[in-house]
């Protein structure tokens, strides 16, 4: 009875999922509600297909127009329109392929055995892109289908043509999707994330207080940084991809996201990389047991100052660019960073041991600063 009682844990917990899911596309905006909206318009675009080529026209092959139409309403008004294309590409030439062969050869057999292979192969041709597949989909409908001939093949292509219209119309002018969240959502977690772990990181080098567990967690928390880096730049190509031949942004006048954006993933991406480099040398230096030698007491308080700083000027730097801040309390922030860099440069030299390794330590970390420091300049937050 182990295996029920462990299969009823599963579903009622994705029971459970689904009710927050749908809990939260029920009480505002957000991904969930934009994927509820998206499947209601698939199956509405499916239906008022079906309902034209089905029902009122009585088309030979109906079922291709719905069966288009539903994958066609993608998750950007663009893409929508660009696999339509490549997908109707596809589908006329295998049908077109298998309808030839098939009448040549007299028999649908021997030509699945000559269509098949040549209609994947042409699956993957690059300028079909993800939609290559649906070259071997349509020669498997005229191979299977009751009869082959040109007025049933050109009946199915008319049909995948209606679909793809309907598909892309409805996706078009139903509530076409925009993702003008997602980027802004999405820097401000990457920004919060760089503060919080700079800001423990130097709580425990300032009270001496920490060990590898500790060290090891900061390093996963710095390496999870550039992940919600990369989820920003992944959520500002999908913002910009959804509003292009958009309807919806003309009615609304919605802008697309501008180089600010660019500039900021550009920005993170260098905190990422200075925040991973920095908890790696602190683990690193658990690992070896020299906690009590790195870094040392000259440089381990301007240097935890150092981070505090660093962390204030990303929050800063990340008010300006998409808030309320001002550029001027951002150059402040910045100059003091500098002023603590040029502390960390004269105090270097009495803190030198002759350790080579201590050494390139402490040079990476001063040349990893200055970087960071010199990418967070003042900014225009109209820019």
């Amino acid at each position: 009875m182990h295996w029920f009682h462990t299969a009823a844990r599963a579903v009622r917990g994705q029971l459970k999922g689904g009710a927050l899911a749908a809990h939260r596309a029920w009480s505002g905006p957000g991904r969930e509600r934009d994927l509820l909206v998206q499947a209601v318009k698939a199956a509405l675009a499916a239906f008022l297909a079906w309902l034209a080529a089905g029902w009122w026209l009585q088309a030979p092959v109906a079922f291709v127009a719905p069966w288009v139409a539903i994958v066609l309403v993608e998750s950007t008004v663009y893409r929508s329109i660009a696999h339509g294309l490549q997908q109707l590409a596809a589908i006329a030439t295998g049908t077109v392929v298998a309808t030839a062969v098939a009448l040549a050869l007299n028999s649908t057999l021997p030509a699945m055995a000559v269509v098949l292979p040549a209609t994947v192969l042409l699956g993957n041709w690059r300028r079909l892109g993800s939609q290559g597949i649906y070259a071997a989909t349509g020669a498997l409908f005229v191979l299977t289908g009751p009869s082959v001939g040109f007025a049933t093949s050109a009946a199915r292509i008319g049909e995948a043509v209606f679909g793809a219209l309907v598909g892309i119309a409805v996706n078009a002018l139903i509530r076409p999707p925009t993702y003008l969240r997602s980027p802004r959502a999405a820097l401000h977690d990457a920004a919060e994330e760089a503060r919080s772990v700079m800001e423990d990181v130097a709580d425990g080098l300032d009270g001496a207080d920490w060990d590898a567990a500790r060290a090891g967690e900061w390093h996963e928390r710095a390496l999870h940084l550039s992940r919600l880096v990369d989820q920003a730049r992944s959520a500002l190509g999908w913002s910009r991809e959804s509003l292009r031949v958009n309807p919806r942004r003309r009615a609304r006048a919605v802008a697309e996201p501008g180089s600010a954006y660019d500039d900021a993933v550009t920005v993170f991406d260098y905190v990422a990389v200075h925040t991973a480099g920095v908890t790696r040398t602190v683990l690193e230096t658990a690992g070896e047991d020299r906690t009590l030698s790195w870094p040392g007491a000259p440089l381990a308080r301007p240097y935890a100052a150092f981070l505090r700083q660093t962390a204030e000027a990303v929050r800063l730097y990340s008010e300006a660019r998409f808030g309320d801040g001002s550029a001027e309390e951002l150059g402040k922030a910045v100059e003091g960073l500098r002023d603590t860099l040029g502390e960390l440069r004269r105090r270097f030299p009495d803190a030198a041991t002759g350790d080579p390794e201590d050494l390139a330590t402490y040079g990476t970390l001063l040349t990893q600063a200055r970087r960071l420091a010199d990418q967070l300049v003042p900014v225009d937050p109209s820019g």
